[in-house]
């Protein structure tokens, strides 16, 4: 038996073990879903009883057109490959490797070969490898004396069996070199090269002074972005993102496919521009038709994986919205339902991007006006998307009132798919507001979603305290902010109503006050805001409603406060049922009291 017969039966005479861990790493391979990858349509293990050795076979895509065909042809033509065709090309292998690395997936392949053409101006990378599979010396020293031209595509680092994303980003340089060099370079001189850099990294300098003398398209570019990218130690070349800055943001490359040059045919150019240069107040003058709200959702869908791209597009949305309902309060959010398909899109593509985390929460907040949309979030899993994010995200303060905030509109519509991630709210919330105890702004969020968290049943009963006491101490913290204060009596009103123990709760003295002392502070001060006035009735009928609770709101001289209530209000039914209600039971347990009477006032 020859030595490369030992080899190859080394190779194949793999346990299966090995096959079964190749194919759990090359399982996730599976679910890549992009434009310009090129995925294994499955993989299966067969047995070759004639050798009794396990096989792990891979299905991909067949074509038979690559990029080493067109540089061979270009080769032998000594003809200069096309600029814009090359451009564009390698704006869809740089959308494609950035994807890769965004998941943690390294190529670990990357050549020429590897780089297939599925029609003229269109390619898809190819043979994605795993660490197991490039890490099996058999095979590797197999193919590598059958093939010595693959090998030098491979990273010095990748010869010792050591593999990074910068491992790509040498071999994506050396692609780039073959294809610029390719009109004045045979094949062996090239390859002989690209061993060369491996330990000498001057020799670049004089192709790169050829390409200059021989003008080669884009030659300057090449000329900065090569030694970047080849250099010896990996720690020192630079990523994917730096790639593309330096070819197709700093520089002049144009892609049908790469983000920052977005996309011309479906975008004006003004707005191109103005988002290219993240300047959203000067879009803030633009209508807000339909087709606008198309455009941006069309680009935010293209180039999804782009964080910039996003974030602009997040931001001249919510600038667009707030002017538009600044100005009409009742506007519709046009194409709603694009709009949050495309959100929660966004959301997935970058989990843990706070900037971006927050505005899209906001712009879920304005669009979950309709039942429907609503319905669809808590089915997509948002519920536990913002539950998770208030826990992990605590010290974010703007996390925290967009989470709570979108939480609130989720629950304004009354439709809970399910009530299981609600019930650790009221912790969470206390967690919340003990991290920020004197933000008015939180506590009036907090006191939105308590409201409508008791509205709905789904705050338990071991949580009543908790929540009646974390709602009295927001009113106390800012009586003067309106909102806060008609959520937080709507609260109490609503957990009082179903128990007596949340009425103690309001009663009790804490704090060297009690809750009822709270109450006629807070009538006080907003005794000309009808709601604010129905809204402490309405919690004062339900207290008055327990026989224990009476003597507390007679000696506290609610009668008087009650009276009044019923006195200046006279036009609003509500509130006169309100007063009355309260004056009936009242005087009952003041007919009842052996003082028979109170002396305070409101």
């Amino acid at each position: 038996m020859t030595e490369k017969q030992e080899l190859r039966q080394a190779w194949r005479g793999a346990d299966f073990s090995l096959s079964s861990a190749l194919s759990w790493q090359l399982m996730p391979l599976l679910k890549l879903r992009h434009a310009h990858i090129s995925v294994y349509q499955e993989l299966f293990i067969t047995w070759n009883s004639e050798i009794s050795s396990p096989f792990l076979c891979l299905v991909m895509e067949f074509n038979k057109v690559t990029f080493q065909e067109v540089i061979t042809d270009k080769r032998e033509a000594k003809e200069i490959i096309d600029a814009e065709w090359l451009q564009n090309v390698l704006g869809q292998v740089l959308d494609a490797l950035e994807y890769l690395h965004r998941l943690d997936i390294i190529h670990r392949n990357l050549k020429p070969s590897n780089i297939i053409l599925v029609s003229s101006d269109r390619c898809k990378l190819q043979d994605l490898s795993s660490n197991a599979l490039m890490m099996n010396k058999a095979k590797w020293n197999i193919r590598a004396e059958e093939d010595p031209f693959h090998k030098s595509w491979m990273a010095p680092e990748a010869l010792s069996f050591s593999f990074s994303q910068k491992s790509d980003i040498w071999s994506l340089g050396c692609i780039v070199l073959d294809m610029t060099s390719c009109s004045f370079m045979d094949g062996t001189e090239a390859m002989h090269l690209r061993k060369s850099l491996r330990q000498s990294p001057g020799s670049l300098k004089g192709i790169l002074k050829t390409m200059e003398e021989k003008q080669i398209p884009d030659a300057e570019t090449f000329q900065n972005l090569l030694p970047l990218m080849l250099q010896i130690n990996p720690s020192d070349r630079i990523t994917i993102k730096d790639v593309v800055h330096i070819t197709f943001v700093s520089g002049s490359f144009k892609s049908s496919c790469i983000s920052l040059t977005l996309h011309r045919q479906m975008l004006p150019v003004s707005i191109t521009d103005m988002l290219l240069a993240g300047n959203v107040a000067s879009i803030l003058g633009l209508p807000w038709p339909p087709e606008l709200v198309e455009v941006v959702l069309t680009t935010m869908e293209l180039h999804d994986r782009v964080l910039d791209i996003q974030l602009c597009a997040c931001s001249l949305l919510l600038h667009l919205l707030g002017q538009a309902l600044v100005l009409d309060p009742e506007a519709k959010v046009p194409c709603k339902q694009a709009v949050t398909s495309t959100l929660l899109r966004c959301l997935r593509s970058h989990p843990e991007e706070e900037r971006l985390l927050v505005m899209v929460y906001s712009l879920l907040a304005i669009t979950t006006t309709q039942e429907s949309v609503s319905e669809e979030l808590q089915n997509a899993g948002l519920l536990d998307h913002i539950l998770e994010h208030l826990h992990s995200s605590l010290q974010s303060r703007d996390v925290c009132v967009s989470g709570l905030g979108l939480l609130w509109a989720l629950l304004l519509d009354a439709v809970i798919v399910s009530k299981g991630p609600l019930e650790e709210v009221p912790d969470l919330i206390s967690q919340v507001l003990a991290t920020y105890p004197a933000d008015a702004e939180m506590a009036e969020a907090s006191c939105a979603v308590f409201w409508l968290l008791s509205l709905l049943g789904c705050i338990k009963e071991q949580h009543f305290e908790q929540v009646v006491a974390l709602l009295l101490q927001s009113v106390r913290l800012c009586q003067d902010r309106v909102l806060l204060v008609n959520c937080a009596y709507r609260g109490l009103a609503s957990l009082v109503k179903v128990s007596e123990l949340a009425a103690f709760k309001v009663v009790v003295q804490e704090e060297g006050s009690s809750g009822l002392s709270l109450i006629k502070e807070t009538y006080r001060l907003h005794r000309d805001d009808p709601e604010v006035v129905e809204n402490v009735g309405m919690l004062l009928v339900h207290l008055a409603s327990y026989e224990e609770i009476l003597p507390e709101l007679v000696s506290s001289g609610m009668k008087a406060l009650v009276q009044e209530i019923k006195e200046r209000f006279t036009s609003s039914q509500e509130l006169v049922s309100y007063a009355e209600k309260v004056l009936l039971r009242l005087e009952a347990a003041t007919s009842l009291s052996p003082l028979g009477g109170e002396a305070t006032q409101p």
